[in-house]
């Protein structure tokens, strides 16, 4: 048996990292892999990476990450409303000012996808892991999606799971042979109704691959204060509470 832990979407948020790494180790799990965003919302983005890339942990380029490293525009989007839009530019222009140079070099070199393959007795395990699709890293892909996109995924990467991140919302999908789409979620930014910070175990066997989707507890009111007490707008300390704000 094989289990390695796989997580997304840390958006600057530390203490949520600490804990998600902190339960893994606990677990005795040793392989770990990040699908990206390292940045933005949360005033940790130089530790965040500075501790993935200490870590030597595996980390694919997130939209957000791209976005620092090449001093990319922010551009509005018609989904967000009006303080949304206001509260995500001047967050992201924070993590433009303030992520150290070396730091943006390391996200500028963070590989697009990352394929694994495993090998149990006569099994092989193909895994394919993403950001947000195997074309983009900026797509939306929710759990209603027609299954026809999640398959054409794990043909096209002729793989036997594909896990990706992005939406911060974590779901399972399980289709025929085995295979399976999952998301991870989201560890320093969910927006499922809990907040709590999470992350995926892939258990793999001969027989079978099992994701688990694994949910944990951390000091929210201490990402909290760190956000109230830097320049990121309070709109993103609301959130994590999960006030009533417009959340899309």
């Amino acid at each position: 048996m094989i289990q390695i832990a796989i997580f997304s979407d840390v958006h600057g948020n530390l203490p949520a990292l600490n804990a998600v790494l902190e339960d893994i180790e606990r677990r005795g799990i040793r392989q770990k892999f990040c699908l990206g965003d390292l940045v933005d919302f949360a005033p940790w983005g130089n530790e965040v990476i500075e501790k993935i890339r200490d870590l030597n942990i595996p980390c694919l380029m997130g939209n957000h990450d791209e976005r620092i490293a090449f001093d990319i525009p922010i551009v509005p989007l018609s989904k967000h409303s009006e303080e949304e839009t206001n509260a995500r530019f001047i967050a992201i222009d924070h993590s433009k000012r303030n992520i150290a140079e070396e730091n943006k070099r390391f996200l500028s070199q963070l590989p697009f996808h990352l394929k694994l393959n495993y090998k149990i007795g006569k099994r092989y395990w193909n895994i394919q892991l993403v950001h947000s699709s195997l074309s983009s890293n900026d797509t939306y892909l929710y759990e209603a999606e027609d299954n026809e996109v999640f398959v054409n995924m794990l043909e096209e990467s002729q793989s036997d799971i594909v896990v990706m991140g992005h939406t911060h919302l974590s779901f399972k999908k399980s289709f025929e042979n085995k295979k399976w789409a999952v998301n991870c979620g989201s560890v320093g930014r969910s927006k499922e109704e809990n907040r709590l910070a999470s992350y995926l175990i892939l258990t793999m066997s001969q027989e079978e691959i099992i994701p688990e989707i694994v949910q944990i507890d951390y000091p929210i009111e201490q990402a909290v204060r760190g956000i109230e007490e830097s320049d990121i707008p309070n709109y993103y300390a609301s959130f994590l509470r999960n006030e009533k704000i417009s959340i899309v």
